[in-house]
């Protein structure tokens, strides 16, 4: 969440700030309630100041009438304060917690999903001299998908993935932790995209797949609630994406300067209800309620926050150079970066079964808008304890990028060609 004394400072920024994101949240009453709150904590400590010393002079003898009198006034008056306070605090703490964090000085101004703007487009469109087929007829026909039997066991938008289709799961996952975990491919990625940070490699994890509610709420990742599951009669969740337990492992802890940045990329198994999206993308595998997720998540200075976003957003164009599919970047606009984020950067991908770009990336840049919650601090080499600024991105959800996979380099006979930097992981096979 936002420091309340930044937005005392910068009421109408942040009130303007908001509209652009689309929330609606009343400043005035938020500042309001802080200027009451501030006034009732005075209030109470100097009365539980009073109770103290009056109790310390009752000490070693028998209270006095006047001490008597005065003791069961300041308790009248805390019996009044109190309950205020705890009210006035638990409204004031909701309403803080609604307001978004402040969008980045270049994030367009926009009101719908359709002001993102195109920043870059990569790569050739792939030209077949046959029809083009989407993934899920491919898949069916190699035996890598079948949904049916899914749809009997557990349910719509779930699937048992097989064979070859696994295999090739499995090799993308072990290429991007080596990759990730190359301290030279780190800085190469870095030079090329102009960039000053740090080489350090990233460390893979493989996180709970469950979350608490109070762990979940500080990452400001749980809502909306009605696209997560819940464990009925337990305080835990189903994470959402790896980062959700990945931005909160270290919740209450301090870093030393000379840690950071500490850069994980986590694999997880994530659910979703996809709750309003009723009859779309219900072919294959490309909206589905459980999915394979490769997530980078990083913790940096405030100095470094805003570099890391930026290279978090070259890695993940260098993955995709790298398995020579076509892809163009969005800069998110103010409506479609997210509530915690101050920046979004999406990627598409091109889908020649579709016949255009899809959503397979995204990278965002958080500020200490979580760390605040979450109290994850860093101690500098001054001596001084600040905040650590957060950032995730996707390094790939499976399911999509193997659809890419899949219909950039389907074959005229039905196979698919496997991108050079997999095949390694594949024993050589250069087709499926």
């Amino acid at each position: 969440m936002l420091d309340i004394r930044f937005i005392r400072d910068n009421a109408e920024a942040v009130q303007q700030n908001a509209k652009h994101k689309g929330y609606d949240v009343d400043i005035t009453t938020l500042l309001r309630l802080d200027s009451e709150r501030r006034e009732l904590l005075t209030q109470a400590d100097d009365l539980r100041q009073k109770r103290n010393e009056i109790v310390s002079q009752t000490k070693g003898g028998k209270p006095t009438d006047e001490l008597i009198a005065a003791g069961k006034a300041v308790k009248d008056q805390l019996a009044v304060v109190e309950p205020r306070l705890k009210e006035v605090d638990v409204d004031f703490t909701t309403l803080l917690k609604k307001v978004p964090n402040m969008a980045a000085s270049d994030v367009p101004i926009g009101a719908t999903e359709d002001e993102n703007v195109v920043t870059k487009t990569v790569g050739d469109v792939p030209q077949f001299d046959f029809a083009p087929k989407n993934h899920a007829d491919i898949a069916a026909n190699l035996g890598w998908i079948d949904k049916e039997r899914a749809a009997k066991v557990t349910g719509s938008r779930f699937a048992y993935i097989e064979g070859d289709l696994v295999r090739l799961q499995l090799a993308i996952v072990q290429y991007v932790i080596n990759t990730l975990g190359n301290e030279s491919i780190i800085s190469e990625i870095a030079k090329n995209a102009c960039l000053t940070v740090s080489s350090k490699p990233f460390t893979p994890i493989l996180p709970p797949l469950l979350i608490r509610t109070d762990m979940y709420d500080a990452m400001d990742r749980l809502e909306p609630r009605d696209d997560r599951y819940k464990l009925e009669g337990d305080d835990l969740w189903l994470q959402g994406s790896a980062e959700h337990v990945l931005g909160s492992m270290h919740a209450g802890e301090v870093f030393e300067e000379s840690q950071l940045p500490l850069r994980y990329v986590g694999y997880a198994t994530s659910f979703r209800r996809e709750a309003g999206t009723y009859g779309k993308d219900m072919e294959g595998i490309f909206r589905m309620h459980q999915f394979d997720k490769l997530e980078m998540e990083s913790f940096a200075t405030a100095d470094d926050g805003a570099n890391e976003h930026l290279l978090f957003v070259a890695i993940q164009e260098y993955l995709l150079a790298q398995l020579g599919v076509p892809y163009r970047v969005l800069q998110k606009c103010t409506f479609d970066i997210g509530k915690p984020n101050a920046r979004g950067v999406d990627m598409e991908t091109w889908l020649p079964g579709q016949g255009k770009y899809r959503e397979t990336h995204t990278a965002d840049y958080m500020t200490d808008y979580q760390s605040r919650r979450l109290n994850t601090r860093v101690r500098r080499q001054t001596g001084e304890l600040e905040l650590v600024h957060t950032n995730d991105a996707t390094a790939f959800a499976l399911g999509r990028i193997m659809i890419a996979i899949i219909e950039n380099g389907q074959t005229a006979d039905g196979r698919v060609r496997v991108p050079t930097v997999l095949q390694p992981y594949l024993a050589g096979k250069a087709v499926l």
